[in-house]
């Protein structure tokens, strides 16, 4: 496992509460940060994928940010998704991270234009770098599913070389352990920080020296999560994986981010957790029942809610 990483352990990758208008509800979303950080999370990974960031807007993102560290949430903890299809925008939104106090971000590559050249990725991540000055700290995003734009070894070692201080590692959702590890087999030496973006490799990742993971699922089994950080080089760590794999199942037996909100709905007794902005629609009543059985078979049981 990685000593001294900035995120390391279990990272959230945050769900973003919606008002009946579908406008981010800072108030549920701090608390629901409040909460993760107290059962179990080490930090806290905003605006990414399950944060439905892409149908959020760029003001918008602003105001979450600064929202979240006004109600108290520790901008340390913060890693924001800061990365978009505009140079312009990203750096924005990463000069604002730096100036709330967080000490990375996490940048998707521009995703819209498919197959770009290792040339044209440089120079759109060395133009970001240079216009914020280096600060802070950036985290490769990378899913390839999404994206439709990986992170190649070889671009990672050529930002590394130009931004020794700056790259500081990756969040890797592609679900290939072979390139997981081989990530914290060429850059791990260097602190580079790999965080697996899918739970059934935590174990795994930390065993090879990796930093942890930044999830969907941490939203509702981080303290599972936070059993099999801490027990990585014993049994207890192995059994707990076990669990986490089987919550992880679990939650993608129906659509990820509405199947989380229903969770938190059940876990709160608070309706307004079904929102979810459109293209994202809240689960019918068959998809709900069938995910709290599966989800409920494998033993987590979420802390008391805020």
């Amino acid at each position: 496992m990685m000593r001294d990483a900035l995120f390391g352990g279990i990272n959230a990758a945050v769900l973003t509460p919606m008002q009946s208008d579908f406008s981010p509800d800072l108030d549920r979303m701090a608390g629901h940060c409040r909460w993760l950080l107290g059962n179990g999370c080490n930090g806290l990974a905003i605006l990414g994928t399950t944060g439905e960031a892409n149908s959020i807007g760029i003001a918008e993102r602003v105001a979450l940010m600064e929202g979240l560290v006004e109600r108290g949430v520790p901008a340390a903890k913060l890693l924001p998704g800061t990365g978009t299809t505009a140079i312009t925008d990203t750096v924005l939104l990463t000069r604002t991270a730096e100036r709330l106090g967080c000490r990375g971000v996490l940048v998707l590559p521009p995703f819209f234009y498919k197959n770009p050249s290792e040339d044209g990725l440089f120079a759109y991540f060395s133009e970001v770098i240079q216009r914020t000055g280096g600060a802070p700290r950036v985290y490769l995003y990378n899913f390839p599913q999404q994206s439709a734009v990986p992170f190649s070894l070889g671009l990672i070692a050529r930002l590394l070389k130009a931004y020794p201080g700056t790259i500081k590692g990756a969040k890797d959702v592609s679900g290939d352990f072979a390139n997981s590890s081989a990530m914290v087999r060429e850059f791990g030496r260097d602190g580079y920080e790999v965080y697996v973006g899918y739970d059934d490799g935590l174990h795994d990742i930390l065993k090879a020296g990796g930093a942890g993971c930044i999830t969907a699922a941490a939203n509702v089994n981080s303290a599972v999560g936070a059993r099999v950080y801490a027990g990585w080089d014993k049994p207890a760590g192995t059994e707990a994986q076990t669990v986490l794999t089987a919550t992880r199942r679990a939650v993608t037996t129906v659509p990820l981010i509405p199947g989380l909100k229903a969770l938190m709905a059940r876990h709160t007794g608070d309706a307004a957790w079904h929102n979810t902005r459109p293209p994202h629609l809240p689960l019918s009543a068959e998809d709900q029942a069938r995910l709290f059985s599966v989800f409920d078979a494998c033993g987590a049981v979420l802390a008391k809610a805020a």
